[in-house]
């Protein structure tokens, strides 16, 4: 198998089982990766949230509340008082996006890789934003600020709903992707030492970078559309 071959080989979306209904349902790599990053959160929430005590004496509880109180400031930060409804959303999707985008540190394929991953988070959000908008100023208002500062404007704001999702959905995945490429050509013709400190910038800083950039201009558009 030539270079090219193994290269398109792991760039490839395989499809890790079938689900034996209505003549087979392929499940992708990505679905399958997704699906047990949301089990280990799931069971990490549920372990952690155990024996939670008024005054915490444990260093996992301090660490929780230092963690889940400095992502509820954050995005309280940005939102406002009137957005504190949306902030354990915001902090639930920046933790999975966290996970999702570290994963390949554990042997894993990152399902931001995949853009039917990032285009789902994407249309999750929008939708968060457009409800934003009409629960801060009520469906009427939330419809004319479409012809603001002038009428002639509506096609342009119309196509910001748009846009808007596109340009979260293609930055978490261009970013996560590219360096997905990067690191597997590495490895293909540097397989040992190099990979490693390539490994902890795209896997870990770069993970967390596009997770919090994702999050943040998330936060900034529904309080745009509240304001």
């Amino acid at each position: 198998m030539s270079f090219a071959e193994r290269l398109v080989e792991e760039l490839q979306n395989k499809v890790s089982f079938t689900i034996p209904v209505f003549g087979g349902i392929p499940v992708p790599e990505s679905v399958m990766n997704t699906w047990i990053i949301m089990a280990i959160l799931l069971v990490a929430s549920v372990c952690l949230t155990k024996n939670l005590k008024v005054q915490p004496t444990s260093k996992i509880q301090l660490t929780l509340e230092v963690v889940i109180g400095f992502l509820f400031d954050f995005f309280e930060g940005m939102l406002g008082e009137k957005g504190k409804r949306y902030v354990p959303w915001l902090s639930s999707v920046m933790i999975f996006v966290v996970c999702a985008n570290i994963s390949g540190l554990f042997g894993m394929v990152p399902p931001t890789k995949d853009l039917n991953v990032t285009a789902a988070l994407a249309v999750m959000s929008i939708v968060l934003i457009i409800y934003a908008g009409i629960k801060g100023k009520k469906f009427k208002g939330y419809a004319k600020s479409f012809l603001e500062p002038m009428p002639f404007m509506l096609p342009i704001n119309l196509l910001e709903i748009v846009i808007r999702p596109l340009t979260l959905c293609m930055r978490l995945f261009g970013n996560m992707f590219g360096g997905f490429t990067v690191m597997e050509l590495v490895k293909l013709l540097i397989p040992v030492i190099i990979p490693i400190p390539l490994s902890v910038y795209f896997d870990i800083f770069d993970g967390l970078i596009q997770a919090y950039v994702f999050c943040l201009l998330t936060s900034l558009y529904i309080h745009e559309a509240m304001e």
